[in-house]
């Protein structure tokens, strides 16, 4: 035990993870679930597997956990045939409040593999026949294995959607939470810093960004987005870039924006992007940067516990038309956490509404024919609004000379 857990890249504490465990189970309690089931295959939008047990789903490979209102917690991973494993109640070094690993070779890119897990649920799952199970996240929960709950041994059990319902709890972040979260938007200020100091004629959108990721990697982060645009002054511009289509070599003239969409230490998320010219900046890039800083300044002051996400979405589009901008269309600011994105979305069909202890992200965007700009940070919401701006590094559009 002591030999993997010298091997955990910054794990969250046990008292923060009791904690999230208690205030769900007061929330199943008071709504009458039994137990909860979920799986998630990835550590970009699986934040549900990660929240509740502090080990991330990655690569594709299904994990699901099944969390009972009174008990510890079933984790079924892909692994060899039979490994099933009772665990002490301090866990194995790596898995704490679990009672149980259930495992199998399965793979969704092998269909026939698909009823391993599911049996596995079912086996977990087996004095809940008759009772309410919640279930989290229905878009990542695979129809292969609710319907074979459901036509099965849980034909009569109730299923309800408990994701709004852990949603509410997961998006208010603890002060350790946001230790960790201060943390992640540092190392992203450095790898900005870094990918910045490297752009150059000559060379590609993605030797720019991987010195971004290097830098992350190299800080604790475990994964990201490192998207990009590059386009030469007047040309088209495009929308960002992943590094199947960064290939293009940078020339003198060009504007360059660079993404970071990374977790940090501890595996929770915050992004930012900034610009660059190589050579100096038109007045057209430039008004439209202040544009940019303008349009986010307005949402900021909008971002206070109570608003209603649509009154925001609805605020900002009329702002652009005031302007003579474009309306909206995308998602421009929402919440972050273990996942990429998180609830609340700032746009007309999000019922949340701001809280105090949201960590927000805000990345208004412009593009025409010939230009590209976009400026994106984090938020901590506090008591009246925007407490703290969790991104240090400059709000310039960036000139190499």
């Amino acid at each position: 035990m002591a030999m993997l857990a010298e091997r955990i890249n910054n794990p969250i504490s046990t008292k923060e993870l009791e904690r999230r465990w208690a205030a769900v189970r007061a929330a199943m309690a008071e709504r009458k679930i039994d137990v909860l089931l979920m799986q998630n295959n990835n550590d970009f939008m699986g934040g549900y597997v990660k929240y509740f047990t502090d080990v991330p789903a990655t690569n594709g490979y299904p994990v699901t956990v099944i969390f009972p209102a009174d008990e510890r917690m079933t984790v079924i991973f892909q692994t060899k045939f039979g490994n099933d494993q009772q665990l002490p109640p301090e866990g194995d070094g790596l898995r704490r409040g679990v009672k149980s690993l259930l495992g199998a070779p399965y793979f969704s890119s092998a269909y026939y593999t698909l009823p391993y897990d599911a049996e596995l649920a079912e086996k977990a799952l087996a004095p809940y026949a008759r009772a309410t199970i919640g279930l989290v996240g229905r878009g990542t929960l695979p129809v292969s294995m609710i319907d074979h709950l459901r036509e099965g041994r849980f034909a009569n059990a109730k299923f309800v959607d408990a994701a709004d319902m852990v949603d509410r709890i997961k998006c208010i972040k603890s002060e350790e939470e946001f230790t960790f979260i201060r943390r992640t938007a540092a190392v992203q200020d450095g790898a900005i810093d870094a990918a910045m100091k490297a752009a150059a004629p000559g060379k590609r959108d993605i030797e720019i960004a991987s010195v971004a990721e290097r830098f992350v990697l190299d800080h604790g982060g475990e994964q990201g987005l490192f998207l990009t645009c590059s386009h030469p002054p007047g040309g088209p511009a495009y929308f960002w870039g992943n590094r199947h289509l960064q290939n293009r070599t940078l020339r003198k003239g060009d504007m360059f924006t660079l993404l970071v969409e990374s977790n940090g230490p501890g595996g929770f998320y915050t992004e930012i992007s900034r610009s660059c010219v190589l050579g100096k900046a038109n007045q057209e890039m430039r008004d439209d940067f202040a544009f940019l800083l303008e349009a986010r300044e307005f949402t900021l002051n909008l971002l206070k516990p109570g608003a209603s996400c649509k009154d925001i979405w609805d605020s900002y589009n009329a702002f652009l038309r005031k302007h003579g901008k474009a309306e909206e269309e995308r998602l421009y600011c929402h919440g972050q956490g273990y996942d990429l994105v998180e609830r609340p979305l700032v746009r007309r069909d999000e019922p949340m509404i701001i809280q105090k202890n949201m960590n927000i992200t805000c990345h208004p965007t412009y593009i025409t024919e010939h230009l590209f700009n976009t400026i994106c940070d984090n938020y901590l919401i506090g008591d009246n609004g925007v407490a703290e701006h969790l991104h240090k590094y400059p709000e310039t559009l960036v000139e190499i000379e």
